[in-house]
């Protein structure tokens, strides 16, 4: 089997990131910027290519990787993770040890306060626990997500309308279609902190675009319990800034609304 690397990136010199996040596979770059461009360089016996194009949209930008994507199998990427060396035999032995996965999520560190998830163990991931997993923990294999036409939301994420979301869309997606998705403790990287390119406090954009995306994910029926639940488990971190039953408001507002007001 073949890896390939499919970052999202931003005004990124592709040298430069390739060197800082550490690729030891092929990899394709999707350059978000005020320009268009096409480039394509060795690193390390690997073949590298870039595309630099003035769309905006984190999701548009992984759709347009996976859509030029050549390889067996895909590692989603972020400008920000740095790959631990070995990455690429660690993620392909997972996936011969499991050849019934169609899509495996590995660790990659994160800081305390932005961890969404740990994985201490091998095992199956529903529709109902796939909402906390972000995009680069996720590797598949390509010939999957192209049979059952899979792509990212284009209305969430960083650049789109609301503000994120279109990786837990996207395994939600990924699990109706009939895949199987399964989380593995294998470590591939580090995220290194950085200014986030779309949250910018607990405001009421944060609660009602999170009302957009329960409203998306879960349904007019269990938006609501979802909601709750979030709010109530996350309150010290904003509550200080922002009341809950105003977040609740918020986020009702959002998921009535939904994504065509």
């Amino acid at each position: 089997m073949r890896l390939q690397v499919l970052v999202s990136a931003v005004n990124a010199d592709a040298k430069e990131l390739a060197e800082k996040m550490n690729l030891q596979t092929d990899a394709l770059i999707v350059n978000q910027c005020d320009h268009f461009a096409c480039e394509e360089f060795e690193r390390g016996g690997k073949q590298i290519r870039c595309y630099s194009m003035a769309e905006r949209g984190v999701g548009l930008s992984r759709n347009t990787a996976l859509m030029r994507s050549d390889a067996d199998v895909c590692l989603f990427g972020d400008e920000d993770i740095v790959y631990e060396t070995g990455y690429e035999k660690t993620i392909l032995e997972e996936f011969e040890k499991h050849p019934k996965a169609d899509i495996l999520l590995f660790n990659v560190k994160v800081c305390e306060e932005r961890r969404t998830y740990w994985n201490d163990s091998f095992g199956r991931v529903r529709a109902y626990n796939s909402g906390r997993y972000p995009a680069y923990s996720i590797a598949a294999r390509r010939d999957r997500l192209i049979a059952k036409n899979l792509s990212f939301h284009l209305c969430f994420g960083g650049g789109a309308k609301y503000s994120n979301g279109e990786d837990s869309l996207f395994l939600r997606d990924a699990v109706r279609a009939g895949l199987k998705v399964y989380k593995t403790p294998a470590l591939i990287g580090e995220e290194i902190p950085r200014p986030s390119t779309w949250f910018h406090g607990f405001n009421d954009k944060f609660f009602y675009d999170r009302g957009v995306l329960y409203g998306e994910l879960y349904g007019p029926v269990m938006a609501p319990v979802r909601a709750w639940r979030w709010l109530l488990k996350n309150e010290k971190e904003f509550c200080a800034d922002y009341p809950r039953p105003k977040a609740m408001a918020m986020m009702k507002k959002g998921w009535r609304d939904g994504i065509l007001p």
